[in-house]
């Protein structure tokens, strides 16, 4: 045939993947497929570094049309009232090879969003400290070839358009756009014949492919007899696509005759004026920015100030005007104009409209509730059946009772006096316009429901994360370029989409304990106070008692769940817990080095001055803390070699100074820094960080120097004596009376 194709190329920067522990570690890619594309290709580059750490590892790729995919890698529990699909996953293997590149290709996919997710295994949970390990590097780049029809057919509804299949290998693509109020569509296949007078044999493909789930419609037509073949609930305002596919010889062309006829479906509704009026009454502040109604036919005034119940049988779908309201990003409520009770009929069903058409509402959760007004239920047996569905309603719903459209399928909801309440949650619902709809079903038939009326209450919201991710989460907005999408990251234990699995949750006792351990294990430092004091290190001790304070009140703050209590802002007091025990380290070792008192304030100082900016530009780098500590070390040998060599023996002298404390000190710091760089997980933290207190403030208190011999013990009783005194000065060996 004469049919020109064009591909088009996309292509994103590659992200580095990480291991799974919640949403955010997942790498969004978000592609845009244009209209008539017919064949779809992914061009997926998995690669690591070469890096001995490196190891083979296996990343998972989850694909998604209209919003981004709803995964479970780690198999916990999703909210109850949210209805999950499983995602549409394949595996990429980096074993040997440092890089894998994988094809994906989806003949006739759906022109619009679509969205990629990939990921590492879970994560282990160790905590690591930035710069003792490189991590391996583990990259992910995700490229879309796409070759679209520029001259796709139109087929005009009611007219027999005539085609020619020019071999099995070149498929007709035809295209047919379906209007609004549609309810019904008929396509029939006919007068098939072949070049070479065979028996005709011919695929026909209705519909595009989109995933997770594809719901395109397959019929097969084999000789002289016309194919047909009937849709309800098509998607409204759309480009159908129908691929029709030869399956006869390799040289004989078809020609075949294509015709699509479509019922459309009036829609009844209160009217425009009516529904403008209770817009200007309710309406007192500013107007929203979007307004959507599911579709108001122009009424005159005479004919909407009808009784609406004498002319529903005429109509086969009642609309209801909702307002959509932007509240802030992936926030949205639906009001109703005519209040939020709607009446549900048996004869046509009530319909609303949800516009998510926006591009930016797919990153977050759907939610609808209804409940039934029980005294206005005449018939007390009946039910209200309701169904959310995308792109298309659900008209159907007192004769089926099926949930689902030609393409999609629904998510179905119910009341009744014995359950007068239902919710849904759609976990990011894809771009469209999705609707509501609602009828009322008698269990003995129709008939008895045709004069019933039944009030429900609908609430509508679009928000970033469900219930806000509970007391046990964190929601996360989360952003991909211009893309932003929610997500919860949960604690103390609790994990789930929108942390709701108490699995392995930490009850309120572990929380407690947990909040007990770290913070009271700061009051080790008491007794290294105590020694700094009593030795005459006043400065030193000042530091201890700051390190003490801060890093109680910081990991009071920083605990999870319910056993909370923070006294300033939570990154200040993270900060200045960082920065008392990097001083902490500093000041110490300082000390030991018996450096002359003028050079070590101004070593404090300057030190305290240098961790301070260090801190500041990057809080968890090792050499934050390896750093003052390896140079205060240098100095400490430097002048214990000079004592040394001046006073000619080994510095310090006394073998009980290096047996009972210089070495159970020196100990106790090793073991802390093993325990806080190598133990430390996500489980383990509150008793090994409580342990890594524990060890530094004992070893503090045995590696202080003792106090200078010519310096008296504290004797409160002479220095509150009111007379002249003889005081001597330590350096110079001077007197002066004071």
């Amino acid at each position: 045939s004469g049919s020109l194709f064009v591909s088009e190329y996309f292509s994103q920067s590659a992200q580095r993947l990480s291991f799974y522990s919640w949403y955010g570690n997942a790498k969004v890619f978000h592609f845009h497929v244009p209209e008539d594309t017919v064949l779809l290709r992914w061009l997926l580059q998995a690669s690591r570094g070469k890096e001995p750490e490196c190891t083979s590892m296996e990343v998972t790729v989850h694909f998604r049309y209209g919003a981004p995919p709803v995964i479970n890698p780690l198999g916990t529990h999703f909210p109850a009232n949210a209805t999950v699909r499983p995602s549409y996953n394949i595996s990429i293997t980096l074993s040997s090879a440092v890089q894998n590149t994988t094809f994906v290709n989806i003949t006739t996919p759906a022109a619009g969003d679509w969205f990629i997710a990939a990921h590492l295994p879970e994560a282990a949970g160790r905590i690591e400290v930035k710069g003792f390990s490189t991590p391996c590097t583990y990259m992910f780049q995700a490229d879309m070839f796409v070759l679209r029809l520029t001259d796709m057919p139109v087929l005009e509804p009611g007219v027999a358009m005539p085609q020619t299949i020019v071999s099995p290998a070149k498929p007709l693509h035809v295209k047919v756009f379906v209007p609004k109020h549609t309810a019904r569509m008929w396509f029939e296949l006919r007068s098939c014949v072949t070049s070479e007078k065979k028996a005709c044999a011919v695929r026909v493909v209705l519909g595009s492919i989109t995933l997770p789930q594809s719901f395109q419609r397959i019929i097969t037509c084999t000789g002289n007899v016309n194919c047909s073949l009937s849709l309800d609930s098509l998607p409204w305002e759309k480009w159908l696509q129908i691929m029709v596919e030869s399956l006869g010889t390799a040289n004989a062309s078809v020609s075949v005759e294509l015709l699509a006829s479509f019922t459309d479906c009036r829609p009844g509704s209160t009217s425009s004026f009516l529904n403008f009026s209770s817009l200007n009454q309710s309406q007192t502040g500013s107007g929203p920015s979007n307004t959507g109604t599911a579709g108001s036919p122009t009424l005159s005034a005479g004919t909407a100030l009808h009784n609406v119940s004498d002319q529903r049988s005429f109509f086969c779908l009642q609309n209801q005007p909702v307002v959509r309201e932007d509240l802030d990003v992936v926030s949205v409520r639906y009001r109703l104009l005519n209040g939020p009770s709607v009446p549900v009929y048996s004869i046509s069903p009530t319909l609303l409209l949800l516009n998510l058409n926006s591009g930016m509402d797919s990153g977050g959760s759907l939610v609808v509730n209804l409940l039934l007004n029980k005294t206005s239920l005449s018939q007390a047996n009946a039910t209200v059946v309701a169904c959310v569905s995308a792109a298309s309603p659900v008209l159907s719903l007192n004769t089926t009772q099926n949930c689902s459209t030609a393409f999609f399928q629904g998510y179905p909801l119910s009341v009744s006096t014995s359950s007068a309440e239902a919710m849904l949650i759609v976990l990011y619902p894809q771009t469209d316009d999705w609707f509501l709809s609602l009828q009322l079903i008698c269990p003995k038939g129709q008939s008895e429901c045709n004069t019933a009326e039944a009030k429900v209450t609908i609430i509508a919201y679009l928000t970033p994360c469900f219930n806000d991710c509970g007391p046990y989460g964190q929601c996360s907005l989360l952003r991909r370029h211009g893309y932003l999408y929610a997500g919860c990251s949960c604690k103390a234990g609790w994990s789930g989409w929108s942390c709701t699995d108490d699995t392995k949750a930490l009850s309120v006792g572990a929380q407690n304990l947990a909040t007990l351990l770290l913070t009271l294990s700061n009051l080790m430092f008491l007794p290294a106070i105590v020694v700094a004091v009593y030795r005459y290190y006043l400065v030193e001790a000042s530091v201890y008692t700051y390190t003490m304070f801060f890093s109680t009140f910081y990991h009071a703050c920083d605990q999870p769940g319910v056993a909370v209590m923070c006294i300033m802002d939570y990154d200040t007091l993270q900060y200045c817990d960082f920065l008392g025990s990097v001083v902490s380290i500093w000041v110490t070792i300082l000390c030991m080095s018996r450096v002359k008192k003028i050079l070590k304030y101004v070593l404090f100082v300057l030190g305290t001055l240098l961790i301070a900016m260090s801190l500041q530009l990057d809080r968890r780098g090792v050499w934050n803390m390896m750093g003052p500590c390896l140079f205060a070390l240098v100095i400490m040998i430097a002048a214990w070699v000079h004592h040394g060599v001046k006073r000619r023996h080994c510095y310090p002298s006394s073998w009980k100074r290096w047996v009972f404390y210089l070495l159970p000190g020196i100990t106790l710091a090793f073991i802390a820094i093993s325990v806080y760089a190598f133990m430390e997980t996500n489980e383990n933290y509150y008793y090994t960080h409580s342990i890594w207190h524990l060890l530094v403030a004992g070893s503090v208190a045995f590696l202080l120097p003792p106090r200078d011999k010519h310096k008296k013990p504290w004797a409160w009783s002479q220095k509150l004596t009111c007379r002249y005194q003889i005081c001597q000065n330590d350096r110079e060996e001077l007197y002066a009376v004071t």
